[in-house]
């Protein structure tokens, strides 16, 4: 039993207000008993909306970010205002470097504050919207969009058989739209370089940059080997981490400050599902997965440790066979039982479908491993996944050694994932989908204010009936008390869900 602390708030900026990306990080510090103050939601933009950087940067020199002594801050939102608005060429380079500038202020109002900042290496496409209502207006809508993310996973320069293409691909988005991407590209690119300078010069802490969903070929890799030999140049290779991933890199952060407020360095041991399980590459990332996975232990705060771990990963990869399915189920019963606190992430939907991701899902529910667990993650990239389950349980693990471990928050957390990741990707995503497509609705990335009204009511009632019925499996002993669930995004992307879970009586 562990003597309960006082943790210190967390100031975290997040990426934008998608759930992923601003709710997460705050049920971490729910479930470590440690506050996680963040800005007014109306600072964070929604979707096409940028947020608002300088009122963000008056929020961190308010009184209550004047308060702690530990900062998480997205310097995508604080340069121009979130992930989707680093993609367009809106933003001058010079706003976003005055606007940077405040993170040197913030050093100098907090001598002795942790200061931790995550940013973005652009990714190869822009924003993927239709040319319908307001998005036509904006940047490189459909099919422009589609022309540029195929051009950019070109090779740089394109090879001897991908230059008739290259050239058909630059007619059709035209040589100003072209350009205005390129610019973007660069002016983001001089933003990383910048915090990497930043951080040599003692305003940041730690930093990461994540190269958002890129390949091993494209536009991409000369900026990364660039930013690469920024930080090998500057010596900061302990400081500064280059690393694929966007969306998981708040909540990596957040677990990293969490475990630095008790002193306590995890160390996490990896098990996959079959053999060669290290050796597979995400799509979407320009390394193997063991590399993302190694990088996002050390960016929650933990070491990699396959000896004497605290907590194990355990991560399934695409094409397990049975066998090796069975072996997995049963070497997380085993820890379970021993104690120990087990993290599950399930990358089986790289192979593009997720039926054998939900079987899986339904054998961890039925076998009442799901229950025990103390993360769990089996959606979008790699870096995504993995992140999601290592901070999860690292958060966990923080909370029990300060005594200020929150059990109900951690089986909110949990079972937020499983409806969410489970329920909402494998079943209810298709279903809401195919009733859009019923309706000559095929492209389901930006909906008008009408389409999506009942589009989120059908979603609100299938994942309500579902998450019902997974709750009755997972946590028995526990009833929904409430819950929101929403399209935050007017797409089919993404779901929202709000859950307060209540003990039965």
């Amino acid at each position: 039993m562990f003597a309960a602390l006082a943790l210190a708030t967390i100031a975290f900026v997040p990426l934008d207000d998608r759930p992923v990306t601003r709710q997460l990080p705050q049920l971490l510090g729910r479930i470590a008993g440690v506050p996680v103050a963040e800005p007014p939601l109306d600072l964070l933009g929604n979707y096409l909306d940028s947020g608002k950087p300088d009122a963000i940067i008056a929020w961190l020199n308010g009184p209550q970010a004047k308060r702690t002594d530990r900062f998480v801050i997205s310097a995508d939102m604080l340069a121009y205002g979130g992930l989707i608005a680093s993609r367009v060429p809106d933003t001058p380079y010079g706003a976003a470097y005055f606007r940077l500038r405040s993170l040197q202020r913030l050093r100098e109002q907090h001598p002795a504050a942790w200061i931790g900042a995550f940013g973005t290496i652009m990714r190869l496409a822009p924003t993927g919207i239709p040319a319908v209502g307001r998005a036509q207006t904006f940047f490189a809508p459909y099919p422009i969009w589609s022309y540029i993310q195929e051009y950019a996973n070109l090779h740089d320069p394109p090879l001897t058989k991908e230059e008739a293409r290259a050239a058909q691909l630059r007619a059709l988005i035209g040589e100003q739209t072209l350009q205005q991407y390129l610019n973007a590209r660069y002016r983001d690119y001089a933003v990383d370089d910048l915090l990497i300078k930043m951080t040599a010069g003692g305003a940041i802490d730690r930093l990461v940059l994540g190269q958002d969903d890129a390949g091993p070929v494209g536009l991409h890799v000369k900026d990364v080997r660039a930013l690469q030999a920024s930080v090998a140049q500057a010596g900061l290779e302990d400081r500064v981490a280059i690393e694929p991933g966007a969306d998981e890199l708040g909540m990596a952060m957040v677990a990293q400050a969490i475990a630095r407020s008790t002193g306590w360095t995890p160390r996490v041991a990896v098990s996959y599902s079959m053999p060669d399980g290290a050796a597979i590459s995400d799509p979407l990332e320009f390394a193997p997965i063991e590399t993302a996975i190694n990088g996002l232990i050390r960016l929650c705060g933990a070491a990699r440790d396959d000896a004497q771990p605290d907590i194990i990963l355990f991560v399934r990869v695409p094409n397990t066979d049975a066998v090796h399915d069975d072996a997995l189920l049963t070497a997380m019963q085993a820890q379970e039982q021993a104690g120990h606190s087990v993290a599950f992430a399930d990358l089986t939907f790289l192979q593009n479908t997720f039926t054998v991701q939900a079987a899986f899902a339904q054998r961890l529910l039925d076998s009442g491993v799901a229950s025990k667990l103390d993360s769990y993650a089996s959606w979008n990239t790699n870096a995504n996944t993995v992140g999601t389950a290592v901070a999860e349980a690292v958060a966990a693990g923080a909370g029990r050694r300060a005594g200020t471990y929150d059990a109900l928050a951690h089986a909110e957390f949990t079972f937020d994932r499983i409806v969410d990741d489970y329920a909402f990707h494998d079943f209810v995503r298709p279903q809401i989908n195919a009733a859009l497509t019923a309706q000559g609705i095929t492209d389901h990335t930006y909906l008008l204010a009408e389409q999506a009204a009942p589009i989120a009511e059908l979603n609100r009632a299938a994942l309500w009936n579902r998450a019902a019925g997974i709750l009755k499996q997972l946590y028995p002993s526990y009833h929904i008390a409430a819950i929101q669930i929403t399209l935050p995004w007017n797409r089919t992307f993404e779901t929202g869900i709000e859950v307060g879970l209540a003990p039965n009586l």
